[in-house]
């Protein structure tokens, strides 16, 4: 199944992230250790209106996306001290792994289905593909956050991008540009 048959499926788990203290040695890691690359970086997003626990979000992330197979992977560096969902995190558990990613067509409507389980909005932010991510509690024994990420023309795009690059690689340019 090629990613953008993967992030058409609606409801599937399609990523997992990691919050990290230092975003480049641990691409080298993955690189080095698990062969997976190449790394499309972003150095810098806030999000588009990104609020985070009911309050507008001033925090900034860098933040890097590899596939190995069809998962999506996310790496997460906070790149400040403010309030964040990730530094919530980081502040709790440490780094490690931060929460599984879900394809969402609808994120307002799977966000009220995730509300009616339970789980707790802790973030919600624009992003450059258009439309949203929605970041949940898991309400239970589950580790970390779900994140709802819209589904959309771009979004699939970008995702099939990264994607179509990691098949074959060679391990040249392991850092790229995210756009």
């Amino acid at each position: 199944m090629s990613s953008l048959d993967l992030i058409r499926s609606s409801g599937q788990i399609m990523q997992m992230a990691y919050v990290v203290a230092d975003i480049r040695t641990s691409i080298g890691e993955w690189v080095s250790r698990l062969n997976v690359g190449p790394w499309f970086l972003l150095d810098h997003f806030t999000g588009e209106h990104p609020v985070y626990r009911g309050r507008t979000s001033i925090a900034d992330v860098s933040i890097a996306m590899s596939f190995t197979a069809s998962m999506n992977i996310e790496l997460i560096q906070p790149n400040d001290q403010n309030p964040s969902v990730y530094k919530e995190h980081i502040d709790r558990f440490g780094h490690g792994f931060h929460h599984w990613g879900i394809a969402s067509a609808d994120v307002d409507q799977d966000a009220a289905r995730l509300a009616a389980k339970g789980m707790e909005l802790v973030f919600r932010a624009g992003v450059p593909t258009g439309g949203d991510v929605a970041y949940f509690t898991t309400g239970g024994t589950l580790p970390g956050y779900v994140e709802l990420i819209q589904t959309g023309p771009l979004m699939q795009q970008v995702f099939q991008g990264f994607h179509d690059a990691t098949i074959g690689w060679n391990g040249g340019t392991p850092i790229r540009p995210f756009l």
